[in-house]
């Protein structure tokens, strides 16, 4: 049995990495994997998984489905850049 697979605060640490490899560069593409890591914290604490292929596909599954939470939130967000479509210099 692998135990060390199990330890529900090696997701926490892995999910807080990955949150900062978010901030450095953004662009949520960490913070989708961020959001599954941290979901896989939950539910290795509360069942014992211990099969190293479930546990990759379930976070890959968990991760995928916060990038799409993410891009539906954050879709209409935007940038803040102004689409200048007249010269100042132009009379």
């Amino acid at each position: 049995m692998a135990d060390y697979l199990t330890f529900w605060w090696v997701w926490i640490c892995i999910a807080l990495a990955l949150g900062v490899i978010e901030l450095l560069a953004p662009g949520f593409i960490f913070l989708g994997f961020a959001i599954g890591a941290l979901v896989m914290a939950g539910i290795v604490s509360l069942f014992s998984i211990t099969h190293v292929a479930a546990l990759l596909a379930l976070f890959a599954i968990l991760s995928l489905a916060g990038w799409i939470v993410l891009r539906a939130v954050f879709r209409n967000q935007s940038s803040g850049a102004r689409i200048i479509t007249r010269d100042v210099n132009e009379n």
